[in-house]
């Protein structure tokens, strides 16, 4: 199994680094980080990121992984990595995508007629590239996974792990990685934040949200 993570400037680090840690540990698996120069990869949070190879020289996939961040939107107008993604997604067995990365899938091509999520603030966003929007935190449309913001895509690894590998596999990494989330704070969906909490988080939100929007209809 070839799985190929995407990356690009200011990507966020969990939405990569999760589903890697997960997928990474399916049997026979071999990770590729890919980006477009060989360069550290600068990460939303001082965390530099170093790719094991290169769009140009990248080999077939069987798996494609996009993660998501503020720099989607660059990521999404830098014809080098969008034709890539189209290329490598068309190809590829699995295509996946955690938060924002859903975007940079949809501008690709690669949601078109698919049910699909991503984080909260962009949801409705998400037919403006042709899929159908679904509440969900992680989204299976036959061989294409969506899943929402951030965190999410440590579930959505999970999900494919047990399609791929079945569940007994599944169940034992996610008990060697002691990924059983009880969060002190309970305000982690729209659902349960609150008005107040979520008419603030949506205002924080409103510039990127706009900066989406107008890179997927340009």
């Amino acid at each position: 199994m070839k799985i190929g993570f995407v990356l690009f400037p200011n990507v966020t680090q969990l939405d990569f680094t999760g589903p890697l840690q997960v997928l990474s540990r399916m049997p026979d698996a071999e990770t590729h980080i890919l980006a477009k120069t060989a360069e550290p990869v600068p990460s939303d949070c001082g965390l530099s990121l170093v790719p094991t190879g290169i769009f140009a020289d990248a080999t077939a996939l069987d798996m494609l992984v996009v993660p998501g961040g503020f720099g989607v939107v660059p990521a999404i107008q830098d014809e080098e990595t969008l034709t890539y993604v189209r290329d490598a997604g068309t190809k590829a067995e699995y295509v996946t995508s955690v938060c924002t990365g859903a975007f940079l899938l949809g501008a690709a091509g690669l949601l078109q007629g698919k049910q699909a999520t991503t984080h909260w603030a962009y949801h409705h966003l998400l037919p403006l590239v042709g899929a159908t929007p679904v509440q969900a935190r992680c989204v299976r449309d036959g061989q294409t996974y969506t899943g929402g913001g951030v965190t999410a895509g440590i579930d959505i690894a999970f999900q494919i792990f047990k399609d791929v590998s079945g569940q007994a596999t599944a169940e034992s990494v996610q008990l060697a990685l002691e990924y059983d989330p009880a969060p002190p704070v309970g305000t982690g969906h729209p659902s349960t934040a609150g008005e107040k909490l979520l008419t603030a988080m949506n205002k924080r939100y409103a510039d990127p949200v706009e900066q989406v929007r107008a890179a997927i209809t340009a």
